[in-house]
């Protein structure tokens, strides 16, 4: 059996499956935020999610989740985090990240 690793290790198109084995998606993307540690979840190949509650042991190449059948949302973009300024931007409104 392959050792658990952490969840910044996760790629795209990692397996996921149930709790049974049985293959459910890949993996398309991974919500979180990795300098404060915190994992949100998967989004998976369909346009699902399953959040982080949902996934029970993580090994190279697989992610496992604690149920058989799990109840997957549709993945919606998370908003975004940071303001990226134009070089055309007055160098004080970049200096500061003042909004107008």
């Amino acid at each position: 059996m392959p050792d658990p690793v952490a969840w910044t290790m996760i790629e795209r198109g990692w397996k996921v499956v149930d709790a049974h084995g049985d293959e459910i998606g890949k993996v398309q993307e991974v919500t979180g935020d990795e300098n404060a540690d915190i994992f949100d979840g998967l989004a998976i190949s369909g346009g699902k999610y399953i959040p982080s509650e949902d996934v029970g042991e993580i090994v190279d190449g697989e992610i496992r989740l604690k149920t058989a059948a799990p109840h997957l949302q549709d993945f919606t973009e998370p908003a975004p985090q940071e303001e990226i300024l134009p070089e055309s931007a007055p160098w004080y409104r970049r200096l500061f990240n003042t909004r107008r």
